[in-house]
Order: C-alpha cells, then sequence, then structure tokens
C-alpha cells in the first residue's frame, strides 16, 4: 500500500463525488469487490472524505427509496449500488416509483464477470458467477429509466458516469442504470495529476449522526465542467400571453396540478398568480404540497373519485399545470366547452402509452418560470378586472370554508373506534409547532390525508409519485440525511408498511441515527383491491359473500417489527383517548433519536 491505489472503481467513485453525489446507499455482492477495496484504500490513505459516504441497507427497495426521497427533499441526485441481476430485479416498485416521481438517481449494479480462465483480475472464480450471467441484464429497468449503458472501460468511467448524471438531473428528471463488469471495475489506471474537487469534506458521516453540507432547499449545482442538467424552459412569449389572456378572461377559470410541488419555489409562483386572478386550486393525485392547504382559494384534492367534481365540471377555462392525471374521465371530467391549456415538464408523458387531454396548447416549461411568465404578462397588460376578480374570490373563498367545515365535522371517533379523519387529525395537532417534514403512503386514506393534514409550507409534504408500495420506509432514512432538522414524519398504510421491508428499513435508521414517526393506518388488509371490486362488481359473488382475499388476519405485530430491528419505540394503540398522548411520546422518542412505529387500529378493510 505504499503506491497510490487507484483502478475504475476509484474512478468511478470521485465522478460521483464530482457530481454532487454525497450518499451511496448500497447493497453490495460479488461484484463489487473493486468498489469496496477502492473505498478501503481511501480510508487508509486518508482520502475518505473526497468519496461519498456509504450507506449499508439490506434490502434494495430500502436503499432506491432512500436515494429517491433525499433527491426530493434537497433536489440533490444520490446514487444506489445493487448486486447484477438478482439486486437489479430487487429494486422492484421502487424503480417505478423514481422514475413516476421524475426523481434523479443513478443506479449502478455489476454484472457478470466475462472471463473464465484467469486472464484479468476480477474474472469468475465464484459459481455465482455463472448463474447471474443473463442476456440483456440492462432490459430489466429499461421500461423505467431514462438512460442506460455499460461501462466498458475505465478510461472513460468519468465520462460515463457525468453523462449519465446530466440526463438523469435534466427534466423531466429521472433514474438513469450503469453496470460495469468486474475486470473492468479493476482496471487500473493512472490517477490524475491532482486529485479531483470531488465532493464537500463538510458532508459529514452518517455513521457518525452528522448532517450534510449545504442549503437542502436550494436546487443542485454540482457537476463536473460541460456536464450541467438542461437549463428550465420558458413559455414562448406567444404561449404565456395565450394563456394569461384565457385565464384574465374567464368566468371560471381553474388550476389542477399534481406535482409543481417538487421545487417549493413554484408554489409561491402559484400562489401569486392565483390571487391576481383569485383562480381556485384542485390538487388531483398530489405527491408534494402543491398549494397551501388554509388558502382560501385552495378548493379540494382528488384522487380516484367516483363522482364529478363541480368546480372541474363548471370551469370554462383550465390551465394544467405539471399534473399526470388531471381528471379520470370515466367519473369526473371537465366540460366539453372548456378551454384547457396544458403546461408541464413533461407534456406528452412519453413513457405513458395511453394518455390525452383535448388541450388547446401544450407547452413543455418549468412550471416556475412558466407561472411566473403568466402572472407577469397579466400585470403588464392590465389584464385583471378588480371587480370580477374580487367577486370570485369571495365565491371561492366560501367554497373552501365550506369544504373544510364539512370535513372537520368528521374529526372524531366512531364511538370507541379510532377513524382515518380523527387520526390524521390527531397527527396535525401533534406535530403543530414541528418543523415536520411527512411523507404520506396511506393509499387508500390519501384524500383523508390531504384534507385533515392541512399542510401550508412548501416543501412540508411528499409521496412516491410511482406505482409501488413500501417507499416511506427508505424514504424517511433519506429524507432526514437530507434534512437533519426536520421532524420527519410517515403516515403509511398497513400493507405499504410491510412493502417497505420494516426490518431492514428500521435496522438502517437505527444504524445511521435517522430516527422518524411512522404512523400505521392500520385496517389489517388491503383496502384497495376491495373498493376495485366494488366499483366494478358491486352485486358480485365477492361482495355478496363479503369475501375479497385482502385480510391480513391473523394481525401481525407490526410496531413489534421495529423494536426488533431498530430497537424503535413501537406501539399499538386501539383506544381513541389513548391516542393524543401515544402521539406526544413517540414524537418525544424521535427527538431524543430513536425512531417511534404507532400501529394505529382502525376499522377493519
Amino acid at each position: 500500500m505504499t503506491e497510490r491505489y487507484y483502478t475504475a472503481s476509484t474512478a468511478f467513485l470521485e465522478a460521483l463525488a464530482e457530481a454532487g453525489v454525497r450518499y451511496v446507499f448500497a447493497n453490495l455482492g460479488s461484484d463489487h469487490p473493486g468498489l469496496i477495496e477502492a473505498l478501503a484504500r481511501a480510508q487508509a490513505e486518508g482520502r475518505e472524505d473526497t468519496l461519498p459516504k456509504l450507506v449499508v441497507c439490506p434490502h434494495e427497495t430500502v436503499a432506491l427509496s432512500a436515494a429517491h426521497a433525499y433527491a426530493a427533499v434537497a433536489r440533490e441526485p444520490q446514487a444506489v449500488l445493487v448486486h447484477v441481476d438478482a439486486g437489479t430485479q430487487n429494486l422492484g416498485g421502487a424503480v417505478n416509483n423514481a422514475a413516476r416521481g421524475r426523481v434523479p438517481v443513478l443506479i449502478f449494479a455489476g454484472s457478470a464477470p466475462y472471463t473464465i480462465e484467469g486472464e484479468l483480475p476480477g474474472g469468475r472464480n465464484e459459481f455465482i458467477h455463472w448463474i447471474q450471467d443473463v442476456h440483456d441484464q440492462r432490459g430489466i429497468l429499461r421500461n423505467y429509466v431514462k438512460y442506460d449503458n455499460e461501462i466498458r472501460t475505465g478510461r472513460n468511467v468519468r465520462q460515463l458516469v457525468h453523462r449519465a448524471m446530466q440526463i438523469a438531473r435534466s427534466e423531466p428528471a429521472g433514474p438513469v442504470y450503469l453496470v460495469g463488469p468486474r475486470e473492468v471495475m479493476e482496471e487500473e489506471l493512472e490517477p490524475p495529476a491532482a486529485d479531483p474537487a470531488a465532493g464537500d469534506p463538510a458532508a459529514g458521516d452518517p455513521a457518525a449522526g452528522d448532517p450534510p453540507a449545504g442549503d437542502a432547499t436550494a436546487a443542485a449545482t454540482a457537476g463536473a465542467p460541460g456536464y450541467s442538467p438542461v437549463a428550465p424552459a420558458a413559455l414562448t412569449s406567444e404561449a404565456a400571453e395565450q394563456i394569461a389572456a384565457a385565464l384574465a378572461g374567464a368566468q371560471r377559470p381553474l388550476v389542477i396540478t399534481s406535482y409543481l410541488g417538487r421545487d417549493p419555489r413554484a408554489v409561491d409562483e402559484l400562489v401569486r398568480l392565483c390571487e391576481l386572478l383569485a383562480i381556485p386550486v384542485i390538487e388531483s393525485v398530489p405527491n408534494y404540497l402543491n398549494f397551501p392547504a388554509d388558502h382560501p382559494l385552495q378548493c379540494g384534492y382528488q384522487w380516484t373519485t367516483r363522482s364529478q367534481d363541480p368546480l372541474l365540471a363548471e370551469a370554462d377555462v383550465i390551465l394544467a399545470v405539471d399534473s399526470d392525471v388531471p381528471w379520470i374521465e370515466a367519473t369526473s371530467r371537465p366540460s366539453p366547452q372548456a378551454a384547457i391549456y396544458c403546461v408541464d415538464v413533461d407534456p406528452l408523458k412519453y413513457q405513458m402509452a395511453m394518455w390525452h387531454v383535448p388541450a388547446r396548447l401544450f407547452a413543455a416549461a418549468n412550471s416556475r418560470v412558466a407561472l411566473q411568465q403568466i402572472h407577469d404578462v397579466v400585470r403588464r397588460q392590465g389584464l385583471a378586472d378588480p371587480d370580477a376578480v374580487a367577486a370570485r374570490h369571495a365565491e371561492m373563498a366560501a367554497v373552501h370554508d365550506a369544504q373544510r367545515a364539512e370535513w372537520e365535522a368528521r374529526e372524531r371517533p366512531a364511538g370507541s373506534v379510532i377513524t382515518p379523519e380523527y387520526l390524521t387529525a390527531c397527527v396535525r395537532d401533534a406535530i403543530a409547532g414541528e418543523d415536520a417534514l411527512v411523507l404520506s403512503e396511506a393509499v387508500t386514506s390519501f384524500q383523508i390525508v390531504a384534507r385533515h393534514l392541512r399542510l401550508n409550507r412548501p416543501g412540508s409534504l411528499i409521496s412516491s409519485g410511482g406505482g409501488s408500495l413500501g417507499w416511506a420506509g427508505g424514504g424517511a432514512v433519506g429524507a432526514k440525511l437530507a434534512a437533519p432538522d426536520r421532524t420527519v414524519v410517515c403516515l403509511v398504510g398497513d400493507g405499504s408498511y410491510l412493502f417497505g421491508v420494516p426490518s431492514s428499513a428500521q435496522w438502517v435508521a437505527r444504524r445511521y441515527r435517522t430516527p422518524a414517526l411512522t404512523v400505521i393506518y392500520d385496517n389489517h388488509g388491503w383496502r384497495a383491491p376491495k373498493q376495485s371490486t366494488m366499483a366494478l362488481h358491486a352485486d358480485g359473488a365477492a361482495a355478496r359473500g363479503a369475501d375479497f382475499n385482502v385480510s391480513f388476519e391473523p394481525a401481525a405485530d407490526l410496531a413489534g417489527i421495529a423494536r426488533a430491528a431498530g430497537a424503535a419505540h413501537a406501539r399499538a394503540v386501539a383506544d381513541p383517548a389513548e391516542l393524543p398522548s401515544a402521539l406526544k411520546e413517540a414524537l418525544a422518542a424521535v427527538h431524543d433519536g430513536t425512531s417511534a412505529v404507532l400501529s394505529v387500529q382502525l376499522p377493519p378493510a
């Protein structure tokens, strides 16, 4: 160890640091000796602060979910390290979430060694190397990643990493996938003349509980020269003027959004525009806080609707901005005469085979920039009618107040039974005054959480944005690493909790000191399949026999899993009167550095 040890693995890790990666969430395998040795050599040589920190995750779902949430909170992409084809497959639904959530993450996996007689260092020397050899390993993720490639030589490993990260961070953002066989990752290289400025030594050590450096609310600016992401797109002046004139001239304008709030600054721009013209906002399938819940122009939330939304039906001009599912045609749709304008970072949804909105204008633009442009046109050209705006504001405020009064009336137990509405209201009261960051994965209670949690601060609520359960467990780890001073709260269904491999997630949280409060909406089963079946077969055999095969009986000790694996404060709560004090105790444990899990018993699914 007297000579500088430098391989393709070393260069790979340095390139990640140059690209702003602070943490590599890793599930190691037989294809990673080069990376393991590179990290150990760096530590022995006193260079460990120049490389990302390794966060060991005993399950790949936890690893990718943690990287996903970190990127969503800090707006800085991180990396995930998994084992060849098996580890890649074990990413499962987590990669669907990263893709649909438009979150930049670099996933790296080894691939089967390609030499078998000792020709090169790293060649096949274990039986598993034959078993893990598949025809198209990269094809496993090709439906979900923006870019995939193989590292074939260490001489261009930096270029491949930076190109992959540039693509991942450019809008619409998303995951990317690189693979590299052992022979390539063991390749010896000449080290650079001087160590690159790779990462921030102040990033801290997660194992020591140190927070990452930097402003977690600012957009990522790290990256090698020449590999910055594509700059935010703006509307053309013609498009901005057309949308501004339509909204200003409308009698019943409406804004619908879903993920605009992934940039907290875009929320402020939406508020400015809506206040200028008194435009109500509906959040449709929101996976961020897109508009303050208590603002008088916030007029509701929708997921899988069963009835027509009156504001949507009455709207004469609709601006759908950053929304994958602005409405569901089969049950709730706009008027055929409504003028619809679609502004989105991804207005054609090219990853969705079947998608359509009958818009007069589709514009690919950054929502923050576009909303600012539209606002400025209305202001500059004096398009707002003060009397019409004042009247509409009063009308929409009345709608807002009526909704809240109706919702608040439901915030009580059903006798001795805890209801989801009462539970959410108790959580809201418990975290009042906290700098809370809420991860929502309550699924069939998504709408209840949105209505009754009533969060107002941009950046205070995130969901996965995808279609797979199990995100919040690992997500809590990544969110806490990205925002170490905030109180992380996860609201999950019992199905979501189990999908998230809680034994792994809670162990990781304990090891890296990332405590969070997890509240399980425990209805002892899967309600979603029952609801789907009832929607199509309300009078069918399943409904008549009340047998949907969704029960989790006999009940598992869900909180006990966290106690066993993560030494968490763990408790089941069934008495409504005990719920407020149980939440208070759980938060106190989190503030003391211990994760807490409350399994709150709800009516059975």
